[in-house]
């Protein structure tokens, strides 16, 4: 505790602030060390997939494939729980041990309104951000009467229909929205199917596709959001929020698996108050209670044609956060206490495909329940030029499993940053951030069956990020560096039992735009990132860091004209030249995509898109097979492909 009161003094003494840039179309407004897609809703109409969006927009993010929805992402080399991933400020964790249900498969952008991206261990607020925060941000109800319909269609018999309505007076606004979509497998750029891919791959006949299942739809998803806003009085509100989303008969190619159906369900309240008293100048109560149901099977597969296997996963967490922001003079601080219990288990039994009778099952992954306990405090201050942020958070983390032959866990940390910008003049800016994160494993990493290490320790990041943005004329770059250094990293050895490591990854970013007039705009981005281990593991050479991405290149060229607007944009990686060998990874080879859109309003609010992904119908793959989840087979029957050319059509109707 005396560190704590030490580091809460001390917050009186820095602090950190940053300005806006503002982009076009899907509008990027960026920070120094933040990133926002705004809009997501509105230009977004293509998929519902959220990290599809994220990798097309945000350069330092690549996209890890795994069907045809649900897919997962990759910040600055960073995954799974090395970045944290809210749902309007909510968590909400996947429960599948393989990643088929991450967080962003959660939320789809139809819901969306923006997604800031922070990068690097520069937030306190949140439990367990170490390489990253991805802050998910959905529609907010209005007082006036508005909503929309979108119909949309595209190949792969690809059908999706969503509406939004929203409405409400000065006491209280209300916003309800659902949308419905479906697609059958897509066909990669050679024209294969999920199935074809795995007869191409060599996948082994068990974990191929059985006869009736070899043209099985790839998804159907449905969802609804409600939300109401509740005004008591001028300074005080509360809001209450229910996310729902059901997907089922989820085709998964490369793995041993397809879910049954995941079903998801978000319950959030929060409640804010402004000018309470004298030291407090806003006031909130936040609290929400998320659960993940998760069945996987084999029941399509050649292996289940008599009897199949199913994994019955689920994921359920609660939390607590209160949060007070006063003024000091023309300072900000901000303080508070925020806790956590998150329960995930799992068991396996087999299954008669003729009769439908179940025999006993056994545990895949023991209750196991992880509760955190922190307090956290934030101060900002400007000094003439200087913005400085200084924040600092004490977790305390236990992990109790109900397996009797595995140790429960405890852990407990001292974490904090510093983050400062210096306007050099009014179009010049250099920035610095030292922070300092850290996230205890996960239940999987611990106690699953086959590759839990109840001997993990808890993962830290040590992160240094420099860099500067400077605007001439109607040019505008943005350009980071950023070395970090992670001691006991959570690593996986070819498939089989977690350990700690000690590694780094460093790499740099440059973005930014060029209006070359007030209708055409060019945005753009670079994201290079290298990872190394500081040894190899035990019994192998390899030291490359696994799910490191290749060089990526962003180019975005829009062209409003009236009612309409024209957007073409590359998507450029580079080959996989680096990779753990030793740990299931291989070369994959470069790869350049071109996407165009139409847009064109055409009156009393009904307006059309036109688009087509991947123009020149490539055939390339995103996503490397690092061992730490279950694939099937060897070699390149882990491998899936990226889909091949995409048109797509959507309608719009706005009131």
């Amino acid at each position: 505790m005396k560190k704590i009161i030490t580091l809460s003094l001390a917050c009186f003494v820095f602090l950190n602030a940053n300005d806006t840039a503002t982009l076009d179309k899907i509008e990027v407004t960026e920070k120094i060390n933040v990133k926002a897609i705004k809009d997501i809703s509105s230009e977004e109409i293509k998929s519902a997939d959220l990290a599809e969006t994220l990798t097309k927009h945000v350069p330092s993010i690549s996209l890890v494939r795994r069907s045809g929805i649900a897919n997962d992402i990759i910040l600055r080399g960073a995954k799974k729980d090395n970045i944290n991933v809210l749902i309007d400020d909510n968590k909400i964790y996947g429960a599948c041990p393989n990643r088929m249900d991450p967080t962003t498969s959660h939320v789809l952008t139809n819901n969306i309104d923006s997604v800031e991206v922070i990068e690097g261990p520069y937030d306190v607020e949140n439990f367990g951000t170490l390489s990253g925060l991805v802050k998910v941000k959905t529609k907010e109800p209005t007082e006036r009467l508005a909503g929309d319909i979108n119909l949309n269609i595209g190949n792969f018999g690809y059908k999706k229909a969503s509406f939004t309505v929203s409405g409400g007076n000065e006491n209280i606004k209300l916003l309800l929205s659902a949308s419905k979509e479906e697609s059958e497998q897509y066909k990669d750029g050679n024209g294969d199917t999920f199935y074809e891919q795995q007869v191409k791959h060599v996948v082994p006949l068990g974990s191929r596709y059985s006869s009736p299942n070899i043209n099985h739809d790839a998804y159907e998803k449905n969802t609804f959001l409600s939300k109401a806003i509740i005004n008591i009085d001028e300074s005080s509100e509360f809001s209450l929020s229910y996310t729902r989303n059901r997907s089922d008969n989820i085709l998964y190619p490369n793995t041993p698996m397809d879910a049954d159906f995941d079903n998801s369900d978000i319950f959030a309240f929060n409640f804010t108050k402004r000018g309470l008293f004298k030291y407090s100048k806003e006031l909130n109560l936040e609290y929400y209670n998320s659960k993940v149901e998760h069945p996987m099977s084999t029941r399509l597969r050649n292996i289940g044609s008599t009897s199949y296997m199913t994994n019955y996963m689920n994921s359920s967490i609660w939390g607590l956060k209160l949060k007070n922001s006063m003024e000091l003079n023309d300072d900000l601080l901000t303080f508070g206490l925020d806790t956590s219990k998150r329960n995930w288990k799992g068991e396996k039994y087999m299954t008669n495909s003729m009769t439908s009778m179940r025999m006993m099952p056994s545990i895949s992954l023991s209750p196991t329940d992880t509760k955190n306990n922190a307090f956290f405090t934030k101060y900002e201050k400007t000094i003439g030029d200087f913005d400085i942020e200084v924040g600092a958070r004490y977790d305390d983390t236990s992990i109790d499993t109900e397996d009797l032959t595995k140790k429960d866990k405890d852990y407990d940390s001292l974490n904090g940053h510093i983050f400062t910008t210096y306007k050099l003049d009014k179009d010049t800016k250099l920035f610095a951030g030292l922070g300092k994160a850290e996230r205890v494993p996960d239940a999987r990493e611990l106690y699953y069956s086959g590759s839990g290490n109840d001997n993990l320790k808890a993962t830290k990041n040590y992160e240094l990020d420099l860099g500067f943005e400077k605007t001439i004329g109607d040019f505008s770059i943005k350009s980071k560096v950023f070395y970090s250094k992670l001691k006991d990293y959570i690593y996986n050895k070819n498939g089989a039992s977690f350990e700690n490591i000690d590694a780094k990854i460093y790499g740099l970013d440059i973005s930014g735009y060029y209006l070359f007039s007030e209708n055409l705009i060019l945005d753009y981005g670079v994201s290079y990132v290298k990872g190394k281990k500081d040894n190899a593991l035990l019994g192998q050479t390899d030291r490359d860091l696994a799910e490191i991405p290749p060089l990526k290149t962003n180019l975005s060229l829009t062209y409003d004209f009236g009612p309409s607007s024209l957007t073409a944009q590359v998507v450029a990686v580079k080959s996989w030249s680096r990779y753990d060998l030793d740990n299931g990874e291989k070369p994959l080879p470069g790869y350049g995509i071109v996407n165009m859109k139409y847009n064109h309003e055409l009156g009393k609010g009904f307006d059309v898109t036109l688009g087509v992904d991947n123009l020149l119908d490539k055939t390339y793959a995103t996503t490397n097979t690092y061992n730490d989840i279950k694939y099937i087979g060897i070699g390149d029957s882990e491998l899936i492909n990226e889909p091949g050319r995409y048109f797509y059509v959507n309608l719009k109707y706005s009131f």
